[in-house]
C-alpha cells in the first residue's frame, strides 16, 4: 500500500526533486527535470511505480524524521533493538545551466551500536512504460533506458573489501549493508554519469554535504523574516526555492502528478508545471521575505513569456508552461496505475493549459508591480509588450472565462477574473506613471474603472449580501479573499464584513476553508473536495484585515497543526484531517507566508 502523502519528505536540486518516505524510501524521482517521466513513481503505484528504498532490517524497527536544520537535507533515523542508524539523503545543487547529470545522495551511518540496512534499487523508467537493463561492476551498478543512464556508486572506506551483498533480482537490485558506531557507507545515484560505476570515499560524500548545507544556509540569511512563526515561514521559503527551476526561474505549482484531492476520485492533476498565477504568488511571497533574486529571475522568464506572445484561444499568455518555457502539456492518461489508494486516472500533463483565465494578467501585474518597488523596474525593452497585454486585457475582460479553479464545465464570466483584470490595467497604470512609461493610460483607466463598477453592480449579490463568483448565480468563491489584499475593497469596508460573514458561515470548517461548493457550482468533474489550504491562510489574511484578530490567531495556530512531521503541506485537507493532492503545494506555502507576515504586522499594531 502506497505510503500516506504526508509521510514524505522533500530534497531536491533546483532541477528536479525526490520524495522520500519516512521508511527511507525514495517513492518518487522524476529526472532530468521536474516534468521528465518518472524512474521512481512509487508514490503512484507501490508494485509497478519503481522505488529506491533503504531501510532497518529487523524486527521493532521505529523512525523519525528531520531536516538538517536550515537546509534541504533530509535525515531518516532507524531505532532497533540493536542500535541506531541514519540514512541522510541530500542532493548537490545543479547549478543554473540546465543538465542532466543529477546526485541523489543516501549516506548511511550508525550512531549508536550495530544496524543492518536492507537496499532494494528499482527503477521504472518512463513512468514504467520501459523496460530497462542492469549491470554490476566493481564500483556499483548501471541502469538504463530510453536514452537515460542512471549509475549506482558505492561509498565506502579504503580498507573495506566491499559495500555489502548486492544481487540483481528481475533488473532490480538487492542487497544489504552491516554498520557498527561510527561507520559511514552510502549509495549516489547520477543520472547521466561522465564514467563507469566508481567507489566513491565518504570524504567526498562530505564535501558534497558540506557544500549543499552551506548554499541553503547561505541563501536562508537572506530571508527579512524576523516574525514569531520563523521555522514554518523558514520551511516554506526552503520549500518555494526547491520548486524553482534554476536555468529559467520558472517554479513550479507542486514537484508531483497524480495525488488525488479525493481518494478514490478522478481530479488527478499534473502540477510539475511553471503556472504564471503560482509563480507570481510564489515571487511575491519570496519578496515579502527579502529575496529579490527569485522576482529578477522570474522577471525574465516571463518576459520571455511575453514577448512571444500571440493571442490565441487562451489570451496572449497560456496559464501554464513547462519549466523550460514551452507549451506542450498535452495531457494523458497512464492505465497501467492503479493510482494513489485507487485514484484514477492518473494523468501527464495538463489540458487545461488551453483554458482562458484573465486572473493570470493580474498576478502577475501585480507580481510585477512589487519586484519594481523593490528596485527592480520593468526593462524598457520588456514594457511594450507588457503594454500590448495589458491593452488585450483591457479589451477582453470582459469575456466568459473557466476561471483560477480551472472548471471543466463550460466558461462564466467569473467575478475574480474581473478582479484581478482590474489589478492588471491598476499596476500597469501606476508603474506607467512612476517611470513615465507610454501607455494608453486613458483607455486603461477606462476600463479599469468600468470593471470596479461592474464588479460593484453584478459582482455584488443584494440576497446574499456578499460578494458571489459570477453573475449567474449566488455561489460563494473563496477566491475572493484577495479583494482586499489587492486593495479594491476596505479590510472594514460593510460589503466586504458581510461577505466574509458569509464565507465563514457556508465555506469554514473548524476554521478550514473549501474553495467553492462543487454541488451548488458545478465544475464538469464527479466527486468532491478537501478544504484548499490556500484559502485558509487567505482567510487568516482577509481576518486579520478586518480586524478580527484573535479568529485569524485561533485559525493560523490550527492550519499549523496539520502540516505534516516537516512542517511540509499538500494542497488540501480531507475530512479526516490527512493531507490529499499534490505535495508539497506551492500554493499552500507562499500563502502561508504571506499570512504569517500579514498577520505579525496587524499584531503589531500595522
Amino acid at each position: 500500500m502506497e505510503t500516506a502523502i504526508a509521510d514524505h519528505g522533500l530534497i531536491g536540486d533546483l532541477q528536479t526533486a525526490a520524495l522520500i518516505t519516512t521508511g527511507g524510501s525514495v517513492d518518487w524521482f522524476c529526472c532530468p527535470r521536474f516534468d521528465s517521466p518518472s524512474v521512481f513513481g512509487a508514490l503512484l503505484d507501490d508494485a509497478r511505480g519503481g522505488h529506491f528504498r533503504i531501510r532497518a532490517a529487523g524486527e521493532g524497527v521505529t523512525t523519525r524524521q528531520m531536516y538538517y536544520p536550515d537546509s534541504a537535507a533530509l535525515i531518516t533515523r532507524f531505532f532497533t533493538p540493536a542500535g541506531v542508524g541514519e540514512v541522510v539523503d541530500f542532493m548537490p545543487l545543479a547549478g543554473a545551466t540546465e543538465t542532466t547529470r543529477h546526485q541523489l545522495v543516501r549516506m548511511l551511518r550508525c550512531a549508536r551500536g550495530r544496524i543492518r540496512f536492507d537496499v532494494e534499487v528499482a527503477p521504472r523508467f518512463d513512468y514504467g512504460r520501459l523496460a530497462h537493463r542492469t549491470e554490476v561492476t566493481g564500483g556499483g551498478a548501471v541502469f538504463a533506458a530510453g536514452g537515460l543512464t542512471l549509475a549506482l556508486h558505492a561509498v565506502r572506506d579504503p580498507e573495506d573489501e566491499r559495500l555489502g551483498e548486492f544481487e540483481i533480482h528481475d533488473g532490480d537490485l538487492r542487497g544489504s549493508v552491516e554498520l557498527s558506531a561510527g561507520q559511514v557507507r552510502g549509495l549516489v545515484l547520477e543520472s547521466d554519469p561522465d564514467g563507469p560505476p566508481r567507489e566513491i570515499r565518504p570524504a567526498e560524500v562530505y564535501a558534497l554535504f558540506d557544500d549543499t548545507i552551506a548554499f541553503w544556509r547561505t541563501w536562508l540569511a537572506g530571508s527579512t523574516y524576523r516574525g514569531r512563526w520563523r521555522e514554518a515561514v523558514e520551511r516554506s521559503a526552503i520549500t518555494l526555492k526547491l520548486l524553482t527551476y534554476a536555468p529559467t526561474g520558472g517554479i513550479v505549482a507542486a514537484p508531483t502528478m497524480g495525488l488525488p484531492e479525493q481518494i478514490g476520485g478522478e481530479r488527478n492533476w499534473d502540477y510539475r508545471y511553471t503556472w504564471i498565477r503560482d509563480a507570481s504568488f510564489s515571487v511575491g511571497a519570496l519578496l515579502g521575505l527579502g529575496f529579490v533574486a527569485e522576482a529578477e529571475q522570474f522577471g525574465r522568464w516571463v518576459g520571455d513569456r511575453v514577448r512571444e506572445a500571440a493571442d490565441g484561444a487562451s489570451g496572449p499568455l497560456n496559464i501554464m508552461y513547462r519549466v523550460d518555457g514551452t507549451a506542450d502539456l498535452k495531457e494523458e492518461p497512464l492505465p497501467h496505475w492503479s493510482g494513489y489508494r485507487g485514484s484514477h486516472p492518473v494523468r501527464v500533463g495538463n489540458d487545461a493549459a488551453g483554458q482562458l483565465q484573465l486572473d493570470i494578467y493580474g498576478e502577475l501585474m501585480d507580481s510585477l508591480f512589487a519586484a519594481d518597488r523593490a528596485g527592480l523596474a520593468i526593462p524598457h525593452q520588456g514594457w511594450a509588450a507588457v503594454s500590448d497585454v495589458l491593452d488585450w486585457v483591457a479589451a477582453n475582460w470582459q469575456r466568459p472565462e473557466e476561471g483560477i479553479w480551472e472548471t471543466r464545465g463550460g466558461r462564466r464570466q467569473f467575478t475574480y477574473g474581473r478582479l484581478m483584470s482590474w489589478v492588471a490595467l491598476d499596476r500597469g497604470l501606476r508603474v506607467a506613471a512612476e517611470h513615465g512609461r507610454p501607455a494608453a493610460v486613458e483607455r486603461w483607466m477606462r476600463e479599469r474603472d468600468r470593471i470596479y463598477r461592474q464588479i460593484l453592480d453584478r459582482g455584488w449579490h443584494p440576497g446574499r449580501h456578499a460578494f458571489v463568483q459570477h453573475e449567474q448565480a449566488d455561489v460563494l468563491d473563496s477566491a475572493l479573499l484577495r479583494m482586499p489584499k489587492v486593495g479594491f475593497i476596505g479590510g472594514r469596508d460593510p460589503q466586504w464584513l458581510s461577505t466574509l460573514d458569509a464565507m465563514d458561515e457556508e465555506l469554514v470548517t473548524d476554521s478550514l476553508m473549501y474553495r467553492y461548493d462543487p454541488a451548488a457550482s458545478p465544475d464538469g468533474l464527479r466527486g468532491a473536495e478537501g478544504t484548499f489550504s490556500l484559502c485558509t491562510f487567505n482567510y487568516v489574511e482577509a481576518l486579520a484585515s478586518a480586524g478580527r484578530l484573535a479568529q485569524a490567531r485561533q485559525t493560523f495556530a490550527k492550519m499549523l497543526t496539520y502540516a505534516n512531521h516537516l512542517g511540509l503541506y499538500s494542497e488540501e485537507i480531507a475530512l479526516t484531517g490527512e493531507q490529499i493532492g499534490n505535495f508539497p503545494q506551492a500554493f499552500t506555502h507562499l500563502a502561508l507566508v504571506d499570512a504569517a507576515v500579514a498577520l505579525d504586522r496587524a499584531m503589531d499594531g500595522g
